[in-house]
């Protein structure tokens, strides 16, 4: 039988739906349903109805939506074996407050030659991440041969060079330093100081990622233009009256008028060859002028590895690399794991890090015992029992593919696993939060944690002979890094095809 409903209930339905059109994806899906579960005119069926209608219209909207990433463009599709893993993988990404795609990137600055995106507030899509909430991650992409306007920023920042080659110019205390930077360049950008920068390649674009630390409004931050005209960027200097800036220029005002007028191509705009050549004549790297000796940057790539086997290497840059990050509390570690290879799985002690896929396809895998003990809760609650909360009752594993742009929050103390795929090496650059005497516990391989027990720990840990345990962990070699499960499966049937 079917049930009619009436025309003005109709058009609520309707805009519980439209509500799904005023921006993206999971937040706006949650927002259309509770518009329908306020609806108080309808009846449990119309409301059944409504649920149905936000869901397929959230979906029709995602599989018209074009792909529009051009930063860390996704090179291929992720070998994921059979279907059954592939429909695993996309119910496992959905739940999964720790991966980030393009589409939860929010462009907050765009023209022809390039972009810079930014990440919402870590808490606006999880409670879970509220540890992190005063960071924010964006992404710089600039075409060749283009040029940044000077602007500043009211939060702390750590640079990290993913692609291309630059020039960065920094002014801070009344001085100007200027150097060359490269893929793998680590740089500190003190809050409040005036950077612009050009990409001085030909035909690469220039991408660098972000992590800032806002210093005025805890989770946002802003970009304050001193060069601009009346819009796109629009100069703080306009928002002064004329008077003031006549006084404090000495000047008159038709040529302040002029000169806060003209500007109107964008952030990012292109620049001729010579003011490229002019503005690129510098060393690499370079000299910092704000306290001492330390380097203006500091490149990741160059350092000898912390860990290093034919299956992967791990470089790690922190304060006494690089006296700039000392005063964060923050560590950049950068991994590059051998296609067929995998990295733990291992935890840190301290740190949350804030990993950035910079080059390849793989997949990771993730404890969480946060997630496990909301879906316990909920269950309990719909059991009516069990009012007490269980320690060690459980750990969800968290599972996502991995693919060049993506950002994933790997919180302190949760176990960890990273996999290459087989046909490319899979590439993380990584900002590690509370890096301070932070520690990586390997739960694997040679000096794996479980191993160092005592033999009576072992048998009443794990409840069989210790000699059982000491077998199984210590039967790895290799250290942090080793061959995964898809390289480990071709050598096995390689080695049944010989016999």
């Amino acid at each position: 039988m079917m049930v009619k409903v009436r025309p003005f209930l109709f058009c609520l339905l309707l805009l519980a739906v439209a509500s799904l059109s005023l921006g993206t994806k999971d937040p706006e899906l949650k927002r259309c349903k509770h518009q329908c579960k306020a609806l108080q005119q309808i009846g449990e069926h119309q409301r059944k109805e409504c649920y149905e209608m936000c869901e397929k219209y959230d979906s029709e909207k995602q599989s018209k939506e074009e792909d529009t990433s051009t930063f860390f463009p996704y090179r291929g599709k992720e070998e994921t074996g059979e279907e059954e893993e592939g429909q695993q993988y996309g119910e496992q990404e959905r739940e999964n407050p720790y991966v980030f795609e393009d589409q939860h990137f929010i462009t907050g600055i765009k023209t022809q030659h390039g972009r810079i995106r930014v990440l919402p507030k870590f808490t606006e899509r999880s409670k879970l991440l509220k540890g992190i909430e005063n960071y924010r991650v964006a992404i710089l992409e600039a075409n060749p041969q283009t040029f940044i306007v000077p602007n500043h920023w009211d939060a702390d920042a750590v640079l990290f060079v993913a692609q291309g080659r630059g020039t960065l110019n920094l002014v801070r205390r009344g001085k100007r330093n200027s150097f060359n930077i490269r893929p793998g360049d680590v740089i500190r950008v003190h809050a409040g100081t005036t950077a612009y920068l050009i990409n001085r390649e030909n035909n690469e674009k220039l991408v660098i990622a972000k992590l800032l630390n806002p210093v005025s409004t805890p989770g946002q931050f802003e970009h304050f233009f001193g060069p601009g005209g009346r819009e796109n960027p629009e100069s703080f200097y306009n928002a002064f009256s004329s008077e003031i800036l006549e006084s404090a220029l000495n000047v008159r005002r038709d040529r302040l008028q002029r000169l806060f007028g003209q500007q109107r191509e964008g952030v990012i705009i292109r620049a001729s060859e010579e003011q490229i050549r002019a503005m690129s004549q510098h060393e690499e790297g370079g000299i910092w002028p704000f306290g001492g000796e330390s380097k203006g940057s500091v490149n990741i790539y160059r350092q000898r590895p912390s860990q290093s086997n034919q299956y992967g290497q791990l470089y790690e840059v922190d304060g006494s690399h690089y006296r700039q990050l000392e005063d964060l509390d923050i560590s950049v570690s950068f991994a590059n794991i051998t296609q067929g290879g995998m990295l733990g799985p291992v935890y840190s002690s301290r740190a949350t890090k804030i990993a950035v896929v910079v080059d390849g396809e793989g997949y990771f895998e993730m404890a969480c015992p946060h997630l496990a003990s909301e879906s316990g809760s909920r269950g309990r609650q719909s059991r009516g029992s069990e009012r007490e909360t269980r320690i060690g009752s459980g750990y969800q594993k968290v599972r996502a593919r991995l693919r060049r742009g993506m950002v994933v929050i790997i919180p302190a103390g949760h176990p960890v696993v990273n996999v290459a795929s087989n046909n490319q090496n899979l590439q993380l650059v990584c900002f590690n939060i509370n890096a301070r005497n932070n520690e990586i516990v390997p739960l694997a391989g040679r000096n794996n944690v479980m191993s160092q027990l005592e033999r009576e720990a072992m048998e009443l840990g794990f409840g069989v002979p210790a000699r059982e345990v000491e077998e199984i962990f210590r039967s790895q070699q290799e250290e942090l890094f080793f061959q995964g499960p898809g390289g480990r499966q071709q050598h096995q049937e390689g080695g049944r095809a010989d016999a």
